[in-house]
């Protein structure tokens, strides 16, 4: 993830991968009403979406943000995902899921997915999650991140032993609320710079390999506020 301009000056370009045709239809007619935000086209499977941003991309029209599937025939939306990050860093995705399968949910950040949000979100949420992703902010639907982060095997935190300097526990509480770097630099008055040095500090000294990762531990750690 990257720190994009927080107000573009041309929509959100999406991509909709899932394989029921309802609920592609169901997201489309939703951000069809939601300004900023563009659906340029949707795929039904892993296989096709990976190779419809094959071609978008080498044709320099690759979307901002993909809504990804995680259950799906073929290739599923775990696979998918982490061979389009892999291939095109400058794609966010960001898992869509009916339930919070742990092991699904885990897999596809580790891939790595942006964040996730529930099929059953309003609007609102979704659209949440489509501008987290694009401003490189990490998107949890909030209950069912706690749940995850009780099951993930993250490193523990050692009671007396804190790794963390003041500053770095500020800083990861506004991981863990979804802050991008930017938006971390301005509240506590430091350079973007710095808050990127912060966040790759706090992730060497936490043993942990992404940003959203590093919300999800500190959610479970009680940093973030609601996580009790």
């Amino acid at each position: 993830m990257t720190d994009r301009p927080a107000e573009p000056e041309a929509p959100i370009r999406v991509y909709l991968v899932d394989d029921h045709g309802i609920v592609r239809k169901g997201m489309r007619a939703y951000l069809e009403m939601v300004e900023g935000i563009e659906v340029m086209g949707e795929a039904a499977t892993g296989e096709a979406a990976v190779e419809e941003l094959d071609r978008l991309a080498g044709d320099g029209r690759a979307p901002d943000v993909v809504m990804m599937d995680l259950l799906m025939p073929g290739m599923d939306g775990i696979t998918a995902t982490g061979l389009i990050r892999e291939r095109h860093p400058e794609i966010d995705v960001v898992a869509l899921t009916s339930f919070v399968a742990q092991d699904k949910v885990q897999a596809a950040l580790a891939a790595g997915a942006s964040g996730y949000v529930l099929k059953d979100a309003d609007a609102d949420e979704i659209a949440a999650a489509i501008r987290a992703a694009y401003s490189g902010q990490v998107h949890l639907a909030p209950a069912a991140a706690r749940e995850l982060a009780k099951g993930l095997r993250l490193p523990a935190s050692r009671p007396g032993a804190d790794p963390l300097t003041e500053r770095e526990r500020q800083v990861l509480t506004l991981v863990a609320e979804g802050a991008s770097n930017r938006t971390i630099a301005e509240a506590l008055f430091i350079s973007e710079r710095t808050a990127r040095t912060h966040v790759s500090n706090i992730l060497m000294k936490l043993g942990l390999r992404s940003r959203t990762q590093a919300a999800l531990w500190a959610i479970r750690e009680g940093f973030a506020a609601g996580s009790d």
